[in-house]
């Protein structure tokens, strides 16, 4: 009787076949721990890593917050674009509540993920505090502690523009004169980036 059996290798076979094997693994392992190998090579080199920035304004370093301006807002617990006018609201002041106003207005769906307001340290201009009355209802007012602003690292009398987070830290920087479509631009990114506020 014929009995047929499976055929195996023979052993002219076998070194190619555990050849193969052999470079079948280290391609795994290098598709495996390749990524993660070069990725600490560009983090400890520093090579391949972009110079450019993903920011517009001025990054606020440390742990500052709002009481480092010399604002007190209470329990706000959204984003919030914010202008400091330390020596009263003039037209530069007034154009940044503007642009805040419009940039919050710009966030569409993520609008109720923001508020805007105005810190100033001295009384408004009358026709100014009847403009804000009229016609922005949901501006946040604030008044600003110009002793504990002046005390502050960044402080000027300029008036600025700040993007803050929902735990009151200061995040960015605007001076008056920005372009609006940057800094909604800039808080979209951390809209999107944020699981707060």
């Amino acid at each position: 009787m014929d009995v047929t059996m499976n055929p195996t290798s023979t052993p002219e076979q076998r070194p190619h076949s555990r050849r193969r094997g052999r470079w079948q693994l280290i391609l795994l392992l290098m598709v495996a721990l390749g990524p993660m190998l070069l990725a600490t090579a560009m983090y400890k080199w520093r090579f391949w890593v972009p110079d450019s920035r993903n920011y517009h304004g001025v990054l606020v370093g440390g742990s500052e917050n709002r009481a480092a301006l010399g604002v007190d807002a209470g329990d706000e617990a959204r984003w919030q674009l914010l202008v400091t006018a330390p020596e009263g609201c003039a037209k530069a002041c007034q154009e940044l509540v503007y642009l805040a106003r419009q940039i919050n207005i710009g966030l569409a769906r993520d609008a109720t993920r923001a508020s805007h307001a105005l810190a100033s340290s001295e009384t408004l201009p009358v026709d100014f505090a009847e403009l804000i009355e009229r016609d922005y209802p949901q501006l946040q007012r604030y008044s600003l502690d110009r002793q504990q602003y002046d005390s502050g690292d960044a402080a000027d009398s300029a008036a600025h523009l700040w993007i803050v987070d929902p735990h009151g830290n200061l995040v960015l920087r605007y001076d008056s004169g920005v372009n609006g479509k940057d800094v909604l631009i800039d808080l979209r990114l951390l809209l999107k980036l944020s699981n707060i506020g």
